[in-house]
């Protein structure tokens, strides 16, 4: 058997007994190796969907905030708006009276001569 003086990658070495069964690229350590690749793979895949869909939240959250500025903004012009229709509507009443005032004064004053 062996001595003291055997180094330990020797035949007689229980390191060497047990690593000499296996075959360095077996099918079996091929297929493990595939496998942890691709579970590798799909976690980087995940990690990078993650990351695309936390992107996608912050870009529709900043759409959505300026999508209700806008809104408001319009709302405030739409008042204004109708003010100012209001306002319109008034003067044009007023207008409206002061020239049938003027015409009726012009009939009176023209049917007394």
């Amino acid at each position: 058997m062996c001595t003291s003086t055997c180094s330990k990658l020797s035949p007689c070495s229980p390191l060497y007994v047990a690593f000499s069964n296996q075959q360095p690229y077996s099918k079996g350590n091929s297929l493990r190796n595939h496998r942890l690749n691709r579970r590798i793979r799909l976690s980087k895949g995940k990690k990078v969907a993650i990351l695309v869909k936390k992107e996608m939240e912050i870009k529709n959250l900043k759409l959505y905030m300026e999508n209700r500025s806008i809104i408001e903004e319009n709302e405030k012009l739409r008042k204004k708006a109708f003010l100012l229709h209001q306002e319109n509507q008034a003067l044009l009443y007023q207008l409206q009276k002061k020239c049938s005032n003027t015409t009726l004064h012009g009939h009176l004053a023209h049917n007394s001569n």
